[in-house]
């Protein structure tokens, strides 16, 4: 890929604290990339849960990125003003058949899963079993849902290919069925809101943890019913915690010690499999791992 093709890549924290080690790592990786094809790199921030997003994070967030010299090429978008976006395009799902409202609350759907003999399991995927499809039952609705079917009741089977972890599938429809779009409480939904954004942002290649690749299928679901276009996806390796498990926010990850900012690039670029690069200032560091990007071709 040259410069100048048209590459649009983001880097898009949810702002409920400080970045840590982790985050820094999906933002590295989003900004190599870019940079290695010739592109601009965006940022956004999702603070479309505001309750659970402290005042003024998302300055902070900008001013530990910048401390790394992780400048985006664009002012931020914030999707807290995006609201009547996010409903115009839940009224275009709606109009075309591909959305509903939703009655059900979670025993509700518990009990329709234990019906059939399946058990919800902790910390598993609660696979909707489409009861409201056919109407609410004289439910007021809670929440709005995708059809996950291929639209004549078959399963719909997603596939793609990732730039590192290779070919994927997933059958939506039976391993996640009917997924929400917006949220009893009245919040929009992750999975609407990155894919009306990175809509609008021209988006051209998602870089992003490991663990959001499972979300891919649906986003690709969406973007069809939408009519938009499908990034190129790229997951990165997860800095993972002592326990092995995703270090994170809701594990009690640490916020980015920054007092080296070269020493925390240089962590980073471990994770993403860079050879050690010698450099004294991190403006420097990144130029060099620019030329060292491993997926520069891929």
């Amino acid at each position: 890929m040259s410069v100048g093709s048209g590459y649009r890549g983001r880097f898009a924290p949810s702002p409920t604290g400080p970045l840590h080690e982790g985050s820094l790592v999906a933002a590295l990786a989003s900004w190599l990339d870019a940079r290695a094809h010739g592109g601009r790199w965006l940022l956004r921030i999702e603070d479309v849960d505001r309750p659970r997003c402290p005042p003024r994070m998302d300055r902070v967030i900008v001013e530990q990125l910048a401390r790394c010299a992780l400048l985006p090429d664009e002012p931020p978008l914030r999707q807290s003003a995006r609201e009547a976006v996010y409903a115009r395009s839940l009224e275009q799902l709606l109009a075309a058949g591909r959305a509903y409202p939703c009655g059900c609350t979670r025993r509700n759907i518990d009990d329709a899963l234990a019906a059939r003999g399946l058990a919800h399991r902790r910390h598993g995927e609660r696979v909707y079993p489409g009861t409201c499809r056919s109407g609410l039952q004289g439910r007021p609705a809670r929440s709005w849902r995708l059809r996950t079917d291929d639209g004549h009741g078959g399963a719909c089977v997603l596939r793609w290919i990732d730039r590192r972890l290779g070919p994927r599938q997933q059958d939506v429809t039976h391993e996640v069925g009917d997924f929400i779009l917006r949220r009893a409480d009245g919040h929009w939904s992750y999975q609407l809101a990155v894919v009306v954004d990175d809509a609008a942002q021209g988006i051209t290649h998602v870089v992003r943890g490991e663990d959001l690749a499972d979300n891919t299928p649906r986003q690709m679901l969406l973007q069809r019913a939408l009519g938009v276009p499908t990034p190129a996806y790229l997951h990165t390796p997860l800095v993972l915690a002592a326990d092995g498990q995703k270090l994170s926010k809701q594990t009690g990850a640490q916020a980015l010690d920054l007092a080296d900012p070269l020493a925390a690039l240089q962590r980073a670029g471990q994770v993403l499999g860079l050879p050690p690069l010698a450099a004294p200032t991190p403006a420097d560091w990144l130029a060099a791992a620019v030329r060292a990007w491993p997926w520069r071709d891929r």
